[in-house]
């Protein structure tokens, strides 16, 4: 073991922690990433720092909370990374998929990088040509995209479910899988290896190719998300108006209804979970290359997601809350050298990017003193460690924000949540012991008013001493 490990990082878009198997879904199919859970240690309580793409990887990859990166929302620019050590201390680093830097072509820190961005690209780099917009052009082929989606005489029911009806190798992420797949297999073998792969889905559009669906649309036992009027009524604010702008403006080809169907829910679970089981087989074959190629001898595989996807419960669709189903992701650490045993659960606390210093450390790299992100390496390796008491969450006004609130931070402990609307006076406050679906909130309630001053004072503390954490990061940046 004095050698460093091979660190493959694989990551989805928008992936709910109830969507695997092996983490408690017996609805899903996913083989290959039950295996990885299985041999390896998955996080049960990992949760992001920003419920939005751009700001939860540019937490991610600097270690640093959202308000100390500056970026808060999709579109704002950040292309410095953790990779550029892992690079200056002899790693081969590659991207093969999404990173959603800003701009998407940045080095980043790696040698090599062959993006492919957002399968519904319609704002920020709309005419950027990504690796898979070039292969696509390159085969006389026009992808599926939002324009053409609103032509269709159902585009308003389908809630933005469709069919992948090109080849099915130009699948987004049966391409990114297939890419990852054609490096490893044709690149002269190079140790140590850093590979971050990144795959566009389950991200909208809901559209794997429909072998992929039809297991899901035959099942009559999926548990379809059915929220109350009372809950739809106790909404805050600002979620009340995001659900009535996601039906009027149609992001990420994703027109919502505030009343679906039973059927329309059905679909829209088949298609997801859909898309699911397309890039678990997709991580299979990867896995499977990287053995052949001696990559797996000794490595350290990471498999997550940059944030979760409401799917219809409370009402909502997509992200930009701070429900778990949003905050909460699937996050499983394989050492297939034995550097510590698997098949076991972490439980505790943690934040995604915490999995910075955690690959650094591996690495044989020290990770900043000013880093916001902690090393899960002792709790990785059965070691004293000590979980978060809480973990926190924050985003600024997005695309999809369209009410009077600019900036929402949540902080929740193992059994509190709180979130703070900023020129709101109200808020959400869950009790998630005996309310983990997050449906009562307790914010105006009389009988919880010290524990909401509690954990807005942890709220206060955390920024003051994040702040003072990190002055010197914050003024190198000027």
């Amino acid at each position: 073991m004095a050698g460093r490990p091979n660190i493959i990082l694989i990551m989805t878009d928008q992936q709910r922690y109830d969507s695997i198997s092996a983490l408690g879904y017996p609805y899903a199919h996913t083989p290959n990433i039950d295996a990885m859970i299985e041999k390896g240690v998955a996080l049960t309580n990992c949760h992001i720092t920003a419920p939005s793409c751009v700001p939860s990887r540019a937490s991610l990859f600097t270690g640093y909370y959202p308000h100390t990166t500056g970026v808060l929302a999709n579109g704002q620019k950040w292309q410095r990374t953790w990779v550029e050590s892992l690079r200056d201390a002899g790693y081969r680093c590659v991207n093969v998929g999404k990173m959603h830097t800003i701009p998407y072509n940045s080095d980043s820190g790696f040698h090599e990088r062959y993006v492919v961005e957002n399968k519904d690209r319609y704002m920020e780099g709309r005419w950027y040509f990504d690796e898979w917009d070039k292969a696509l052009a390159a085969q006389g082929l026009v992808k599926q995209q939002r324009e053409f989606y609103r032509e269709r005489a159902d585009y308003r029911e389908r809630l933005g479910c469709f069919d992948w009806e090109l080849p099915e190798n130009m699948h987004s992420d049966a391409f990114v899988g297939d890419m990852a797949k054609w490096w490893v297999e044709t690149y002269p073998p190079t140790e140590p290896l850093f590979l971050q792969v990144g795959f566009p889905g389950p991200h909208p559009p809901f559209d794997p190719p429909a072998r992929y669906t039809e297991r899901y649309l035959k099942r009559n036992d999926l548990p379809l998300p059915k929220p109350t009027k009372e809950e739809l009524d106790s909404l805050h604010q600002e979620l009340k108006d995001k659900r009535q702008h996601d039906v009027e403006v149609d992001h990420d080809s994703v027109v919502w209804s505030l009343d679906p169907s039973e059927d329309q829910m059905q679909r829209l679970w088949a298609h997801y979970l859909g898309n699911v089981t397309l890039i678990d087989e997709k991580v299979g074959e990867l896995l499977a290359s990287l053995k052949e190629r001696g990559y797996l001898e000794d490595a350290i595989v990471i498999f997550t997601s940059d944030h979760g996807e409401c799917l219809g419960e409370h009402g909502l669709i997509q992200k930009w809350s701070m429900y778990d189903i949003v905050t909460r992701v699937p996050t499983v650490v394989w050492s297939t050298a034995g550097r510590f045993e698997g098949g076991r659960t972490v439980d505790g606390l943690c934040q995604l990017f915490d999995l910075g210093p955690t690959i650094l450390d591996y690495a044989g790299i020290t990770p900043p003193e000013t880093f916001e992100a902690k090393s899960l390496r002792p709790a990785l390796e059965g070691r004293d460690w000590t979980p978060r008491t809480h973990v926190f969450c924050e985003q600024i006004g997005d695309v999809a924000m369209a009410g009077g609130v600019e900036f929402m931070t949540g902080v929740r402990s193992d059994r509190w949540k709180l979130v703070h609307f900023k020129g709101s006076t109200d808020g959400q406050l869950f009790d998630l012991e005996n309310d983990p679906k997050e449906v009562r909130n307790l914010w105006s309630d009389s009988d919880y008013q010290d524990r909401k001053r509690e954990l807005l004072d942890v709220m206060r503390d955390w920024l003051i001493e994040s702040n003072f954490k990190t002055r010197d990061v914050m003024a190198a940046a000027r």
